[in-house]
Order: structure tokens, then C-alpha cells, then sequence
């Protein structure tokens, strides 16, 4: 407070802290009271609000578990959405760093800046284009009779088209390129920081590349893992245009849950209600990722 006042001035200073403090109580803290407060209401007619029947419960968080028989394992139609959601972002979270992780190393220590640059370049580019033109094009590429079963059946890998949009592996595919910045990122600006001349004892020392990466690499790179997992499965498990264009009837999105709820079944109260569960699973991820890397808030800033 005291840095920003010396380098601001005082009256800047209050604009600045009082703006972002308007913005923060309107955008965030007022819609989440207003939703968390929705959660726990019965499902009435506007007419009745505030009424004899609108009385709180929590029969709205109950209602995922309904009807799960546990020693069976037999689940309810929405908690079973609500498991694929959590194992889907997972999955989606742990293919890009796969994915990233060797691009990453490549543009932060091996390809020259100039080059680094270029490659970036190409990265962002596709980034421009709004994300449901981004997630049709996917749509035509995956299709059945689309260039890439055209091309896949061509060299002679498939024997016919696969049907990519009808389960899980177009939904996969399209979160895994939609959040692959979010993750590379991250990792670049860990990776850059390591000492090059770390690796090149290891080498020296007649370590393989594998081991350089699993006891130097990697360790030294855990604070922009834990952010880039953070931030894909967060937006991952938060997602609603790819599963919804790429996905079918039988691998809905708990995100596609809750609209149902809101807007065809107008049963806002439940709709909160799952909405908050959603949330509170992404913080309990974010609390496990910290304490899995054993990274503070900190560590996490840099």
C-alpha cells in the first residue's frame, strides 16, 4: 500500500484502490451473495418470493445425490455428470501438460530467441479468433467425413472413419487445444529461470535426458505446473461451449447440467446450488495441486 502510494501519489492511489474495489464488489462478491442466497430457496413461482412456501433448505445440494445407491455404486443421473466432469478435466489437464511440457522446454533453453519468438507467434495467432469459431473448426476437422479422417484413413492408420464426435475423445481434444496456452505459459516462465549450466553438469556427468528432466527440470519447474494445472482444469471443469459443439447427449458436461437447470428446467435454485458445488470442487483442486507440489501462494505469484 505504502510502494503504491510512494509511487502513485495519494489521490491516484484512492482512485485506483477504490475502482478496483467497485469493480471486485459488483463483478464478483454481489452475484455470488446473490447466487449463494438463490441456492437455498425452494423452487416457487416469482409471484410467491418471499412467501409462506419460499423457505430456505438444502434440499437443492442434496438433490445431486438422489436416488445413488452407494454400495452398489449405482449413481444418480446428475452426480454421474458431475464425476465425468472432475475425471474429464483431469484428463484434459494432465494431456496438456504432456503436451506442453516438451514445447515449453524447447522455447525456454534450446531454440533461439529469435526462433522462440516466431514459435510463440504461431502459438497466439489461432488465439485471435473467438473461441466458438475456433471450436466449429474443430467440429468440421473431427467430423466424420472431415479432413482428418480423411487424411488418417488415407495413410492407412484407420480402416474407416471414427466417429471423434460421438464420446469423449472431440470433447478431449478440443478442451486439451482450447486451454494449451494456459499451461505453456506458465511452464515457460518456470523453465526459463533454471540455470542452463545445472543441465549441462548433469550432462557431463553422463545423466540421461530423462533423468535431467525428472530431478532438475521438473522439480524446478513445479510452481508453473501448479499453475497451469490450476488454470486448465479450472477452466476445464468450467467449460461450456466445447463439450457442448463436441460432445453428445451421453457425455454432457456438468456446466451443461447446470444451464438445464437455469434456463429450460427455470429452476434457478438448483441451479446455484450446483453451481457452488462446482465451484467448490475447483477450490478443493486448487488446495490439493498446492499442497501436492508443496507451493504456496507465492511460489504461485512468481
Amino acid at each position: 500500500m505504502s510502494r503504491l502510494v510512494n509511487r502513485y501519489g495519494p489521490l491516484l492511489s484512492t482512485i485506483m484502490i477504490a475502482g478496483t474495489a467497485v469493480w471486485l464488489l459488483m463483478m464478483v462478491v454481489l452475484p455470488y451473495f446473490v447466487m449463494a442466497e438463490y441456492s437455498f430457496h425452494v423452487n416457487v413461482p416469482e409471484l410467491e418470493r418471499g412467501g409462506p412456501k419460499d423457505v430456505y433448505t438444502l434440499a437443492n445440494y442434496a438433490s445431486l445425490f438422489a436416488g445413488t445407491d452407494i454400495f452398489t455404486l449405482d449413481l444418480a443421473d446428475d452426480l454421474k455428470v458431475f464425476v465425468r466432469t472432475i475425471w474429464g478435466a483431469s484428463l484434459v489437464t494432465f494431456l496438456s501438460l504432456a503436451v506442453c511440457y516438451p514445447v515449453a522446454w524447447h522455447l525456454a533453453k534450446v531454440a533461439t530467441p529469435a526462433r522462440a519468438g516466431f514459435l510463440v507467434l504461431l502459438l497466439i495467432v489461432p488465439f485471435w479468433i473467438n473461441e466458438i469459431l475456433r471450436t466449429f473448426a474443430w467440429y468440421i476437422i473431427l467430423a466424420y467425413n472431415g479432413p482428418l479422417n480423411a487424411a488418417l484413413v488415407g495413410v492407412g492408420i484407420f480402416d474407416k472413419p471414427y466417429r471423434w464426435l460421438s464420446g469423449n475423445s472431440g470433447v478431449l481434444i478440443g478442451m486439451t487445444y482450447a486451454f494449451l496456452l494456459f499451461m505453456m505459459f506458465p511452464l515457460m516462465n518456470a523453465i526459463e529461470t533454471l540455470d542452463i549450466n545445472q543441465v549441462e553438469a548433469a550432462r557431463d556427468l553422463g545423466a540421461p535426458e530423462w533423468q535431467i528432466h525428472r530431478r532438475i527440470v521438473i522439480p524446478h519447474a513445479k510452481p508453473g505446473i501448479a499453475v497451469g494445472a490450476i488454470m486448465v482444469f479450472v477452466l476445464a471443469a468450467s467449460s461450456y461451449i466445447v463439450p457442448a459443439l463436441l460432445g453428445s447427449p451421453g457425455t454432457r458436461w456438468f456446466t451443461e447440467t447446470i444451464y438445464q437447470w437455469f434456463f429450460e428446467g427455470q429452476d434457478w435454485p438448483r441451479g446455484s446450488a450446483y453451481a457452488f458445488m462446482l465451484l467448490g470442487l475447483c477450490v478443493l483442486f486448487i488446495l490439493g495441486v498446492m499442497r501436492l507440489f508443496r507451493v504456496g501462494l507465492t511460489d504461485i505469484a512468481k
